[in-house]
C-alpha cells in the first residue's frame, strides 16, 4: 500500500480476557496495510512473539511495541511527533463517531495517520486528542471489524499482496484448495 505511514493502537488490552481479539486486531492490522501496532494496557510479550512469528513466516512484519501512557501517545502523534519528527493524524474507530464512507476521503494523506481502536471504556480525552471519531456502523460491533472495514475504505481497491513478498511461506490464490510456497524448500 502506498501512501503514509498507518499505525494502529489498541487501547485497554486486558491480557487474561482479551488476547485473542487483540491478537486479531494486529493480525488485520496487518494484512490491510498497516506499518505498526502498539499496545496499550496490560503488556503482553507473548502476543506480539505470536505476531512476529506470523511475519517471519508470511511477510511484512508489523513494527510492535507497548504505550504505558496511550493518552500521552496520541496527543504527542497528533501535535508533535509521529516518530519521524512530525505531527500525523489520529482517527478513532467508535459507533459514536461520524459515518467512515463520509469521513475517511476527509483525512490527510500526506502525513502519518494513527488509527486508535478502543477496549475498554475509553477516556474521553481520547475523543478530544483524536483529530477524527469515526464510526463504522452507529450500533454496538466488533473493533476487528471496524478496523477491517476501516483499513480497506482508506486503501481502496489497492492489491497489498506486494507487501508480503519475502515472507518463507507464500499463500497462492486457489479455488480448489490449500497451495502453499515454503520458499525455504528453494534451498
Amino acid at each position: 500500500m502506498t501512501g503514509p505511514r498507518i499505525a494502529v493502537l489498541r487501547l485497554g488490552h486486558r491480557k487474561g480476557r482479551d488476547p485473542r481479539i487483540t491478537t486479531h486486531l494486529a493480525l488485520v492490522a496487518r494484512a490491510f496495510g498497516a506499518d505498526e501496532f502498539y499496545l496499550a494496557g496490560d503488556e503482553d510479550v507473548e502476543m506480539f512473539a505470536t505476531l512476529s512469528a506470523v511475519g517471519e513466516r508470511f511477510g511484512a512484519p508489523l513494527k510492535m511495541a507497548y504505550v504505558k501512557s496511550p493518552l500521552a501517545f496520541i496527543k504527542r502523534w497528533t501535535q508533535r511527533d509521529a516518530g519521524d519528527g512530525e505531527a500525523g493524524t489520529a482517527a478513532h474507530l467508535t459507533m459514536y463517531g461520524e459515518r467512515f464512507r463520509e469521513a475517511i476521503p476527509t483525512l490527510p494523506r500526506n502525513r502519518p495517520l494513527l488509527v486508535v481502536v478502543g477496549g475498554t471504556k475509553v477516556p474521553a480525552e481520547v475523543f478530544e486528542y483524536c483529530q477524527f471519531n469515526i464510526a463504522i456502523g452507529n450500533q454496538p460491533h466488533s473493533e476487528v471489524a471496524a478496523l477491517a472495514l476501516f483499513l480497506d475504505e482508506w486503501g481502496g481497491n489497492i492489491d497489498i499482496t506486494e507487501r508480503f513478498k519475502g515472507g518463507r511461506l507464500e499463500i497462492v490464490p486457489s479455488k480448489d484448495g490449500k497451495v502453499v510456497i515454503d520458499h525455504d524448500d528453494d534451498l
